[in-house]
């Protein structure tokens, strides 16, 4: 299946409509959120405890299943120059091992995290729910600008 940075290209791989599954990929966590058929919103999704991959696949592939996914945002971390981080390839690696769930689009996800943060500290947020939901709430806004990108390639 594709894999690509391209939003064209992942976009012309996708059925009309249909929803989309962002992931922001941690060590320990993967935080999910998804989107309306329509694209016009992203709302986080619950998060996914990581273990061996063939685990959090199989979690992710139930996901997809249930809610009817066509394609897949991963959020891909570059470093503010934009040049790739380690982690980046690590990315990559998952985003071609799970690429048979459906078509993936890797997403800039620069700055997500710390958006996130900020929101949930101006909403006076305490540290242990900011802990709980910032991976699930990261995954909705890298897939949110996503699925803007999208809806305005579109056009």
């Amino acid at each position: 299946m594709l894999v690509t940075t391209a939003a064209a290209a992942f976009r012309a791989a996708l059925p009309t409509g249909g929803r989309l599954l962002g992931l922001d990929l941690g060590t320990k966590t993967i935080g999910t959120a998804l989107c309306d058929a329509e694209w016009h919103f992203a709302s986080p999704a619950p998060l996914i405890r990581r273990t061996k991959f063939t685990a959090d696949k199989a979690e992710l592939a139930t996901l997809i299943g249930k809610q009817r996914v066509v394609g897949i945002v991963l959020g891909l971390p570059l470093h503010l120059d934009g040049s790739e981080s380690p982690r980046a390839q690590s990315t990559r690696a998952f985003a071609r091992n799970v690429a048979d769930l459906g078509p993936v689009l890797l997403w800039d996800e620069r700055l997500s995290t710390v958006a996130v943060e900020r929101a949930m500290i101006a909403q006076d947020m305490s540290r242990a729910k900011r802990a709980d939901r910032i991976d699930s709430l990261a995954a909705a806004h890298i897939l949110q600008a996503a699925i803007d990108a999208l809806v305005a390639t579109a056009f």
